[in-house]
């Protein structure tokens, strides 16, 4: 990796690589000083250094900032720590102005760097294009064959689905046996999946509430190849999605608005209603996906679900889906292996004893395989 070094320092910025915009229509903004470090990435990105006019998205108010836009390691376009140096609630978003994307266009093979990252140590670059051409590649590889067998099973979904109608209204297990094809189609190829305790499964045809970490998009195929026919929340807009949304109605999936108080609530009674009626349901009860991997709290809408059904708990524990396909790098598929382990059903009908126990498991599991979690008190 050829490293240009340019710097451009400020004898007030002797101690601190970091000043106080007065310009700025917020007290709390900071800027970056103008030193830098320019490397080669290898591939074409914009650098945009000096004094930036960065529009926030929710509003129209321009606010003048220095900052260095990146091209991430994942492919993403973006301001790298625009959070942490503006002041900014995390998770904001913003966007360039197209006056700045004209100015800065020509650039290429270009990254700038904070001189805040390389205070650490003397070489601190961070090697973006490690693995980077194989995750892709795989990527595409894994989102190719998912697509092309989600067409050919839809049309066999589609042909059942009157008589599961009939003969199955609930449980769908013949859904729920193509969906098992189609993900075991699409992980094998790429991904070791090895499984343990599959002894503690609950039969077939007894109701249950599975729960289980949640920590990449990779989850629910691993889960969906234990062949058990669980019902499973999903965010509404992924059900317009061609051909995989249409498969999730027909298997029956649970619509959930997120942000919605009374969508939540249809979602727990539907829930409800189909562990009465014979059906299994699944929940991720960190409700989203870890960004460190470290197991987080559990909410009780799960554990209320089987300690009024009078059904049991499953927890199962996902391993190394999250180092595979982290959250917001979707289109990358690391090299790997996925380990499931299938702790014994928990049974009871005290709400809180319920999700304690099965955080208990869960986390137990992860800290035997070396990740983390966040202890709950």
């Amino acid at each position: 990796m050829e490293v240009f070094s340019s710097f451009q320092t400020s004898p007030s910025l002797s101690h601190s690589p970091f000043k106080s915009n007065p310009s700025s229509p917020n007290p709390r903004i900071t800027s970056p000083s103008n030193t830098f470090q320019r490397i080669n990435l290898g591939f074409p990105c914009k650098q945009f250094d000096r004094r930036a006019d960065l529009s926030r998205k929710n509003k129209n108010h321009v606010f003048p900032v220095e900052d260095v836009c990146l091209r991430l390691r994942n492919g993403f376009q973006g301001i790298g720590s625009l959070d942490s140096l503006t002041g900014f609630p995390l998770g904001s978003r913003y966007r360039l102005s197209p006056l700045l994307q004209r100015q800065y266009s020509e650039c290429r093979n270009i990254a700038a760097r904070s001189e805040l990252v390389g205070t650490g140590s003397p070489n601190a670059e961070y090697p973006l294009t490690e693995f980077q051409l194989g995750s892709k590649l795989r990527g595409i590889g894994f989102y190719t064959i998912t697509a092309v067998a989600a067409i050919f099973l839809f049309v066999v979904m589609l042909a059942l689905h009157p008589f599961v109608l009939l003969f199955d209204r609930y449980r769908r297990k013949a859904h729920y046996a193509v969906a098992k094809i189609w993900a075991s189609l699409t992980m094998y190829p790429f991904i070791d999946v090895k499984i343990e305790g599959l002894e503690n499964l609950p039969p077939a045809d007894t109701p249950a509430v599975y729960i289980s970490n949640h920590q990449s998009f990779l989850d629910i195929y691993t889960l969906l190849t234990l062949g058990r026919s669980f019902k499973f929340i999903s965010k509404t807009g992924i059900f317009v999605i061609p051909i995989i949304g249409w498969a999730m109605y027909l298997m029956g999936v649970i619509p959930l608005q997120r942000m919605d108080s009374r969508s939540q609530l249809d979602c727990l009674k539907r829930c409800m209603d189909l562990v009465k009626k014979g059906a299994s349901v699944l929940f991720f009860p960190e409700g989203t996906r870890s960004k460190d991997g470290k197991l987080g709290p559990f909410k009780k809408g799960a554990f209320s679900v089987a300690s009024k059904a009078r059904v049991p708990v499953v927890p199962i524990t996902l391993v190394g889906t999250g180092k595979l396909m982290p959250p917001g790098m979707e289109a990358t598929l690391n090299m790997g292996s996925i380990k499931v382990v299938i702790n014994k059903p928990i049974e009871g009908s005290n709400t809180g004893l319920l999700r304690d126990e099965a955080w208990n498991a869960i986390a137990d599991d992860l800290v035997r395989h070396g990740h983390g979690v966040h202890r709950v008190e």
